[in-house]
């Protein structure tokens, strides 16, 4: 798929040599710094990961850039399902942007064009999961329109 502008953002499909990249913006975050490993030499699993995202139907790993930075990440997932009606919904992960341009409103452009490409999918849902510590974010999803309907529930088995 073509690079897709947004104004002064560009919208594209990660390739492999982006996932360095990724993984220090998923690493450069409260809970990220605890759970990933960035840096020159990235553990095989971050590879296999990304092969199979692009390989998978309905995944896609995006980066946005501006001036030729990478600034922000995140995945989106399309799912088919027999309830609603088997509508398709579309699941939004692992988003971050860069942390010297946090505050400024990019999360909410770059989440009004995810949405937009779920839209144009034939999503009738777009659903997220946020961390429970993540008061901040929960604001931002609720101001965005997103209401917390569910509760989420993980089992952690590695």
């Amino acid at each position: 798929m073509p690079s897709q502008p947004s104004d002064d953002l560009i919208f594209r499909q990660a390739a492999r040599a982006d996932v360095p990249e990724v993984v220090a913006l998923l690493a450069d975050d409260m809970l990220g710094v605890d759970r990933e490993v960035a840096g020159d030499e990235l553990e095989d699993a971050y590879w296999t990961a990304f092969d199979a995202i692009e390989r998978m139907e309905g995944a896609e790993q995006w980066v946005v850039e501006r001036d030729g930075r990478m600034i922000s990440c995140f995945q989106l997932y399309f799912l088919p399902g027999l309830s609603l009606r088997g509508g398709l919904r579309a699941q939004i992960e692992a988003v971050r942007v860069v942390a010297d341009l946090r505050g400024q409103g990019l999360g909410a452009r770059i989440f009004r064009w995810a949405i937009d490409r779920a839209r144009d999918r034939g999503c009738i849902l777009v659903q997220l999961a946020t961390n429970k510590q993540r008061h901040d974010a929960q604001r931002f999803y609720e101001k965005l329109g997103f209401k917390a309907t569910h509760e989420g529930m993980k089992l952690t088995l590695a």
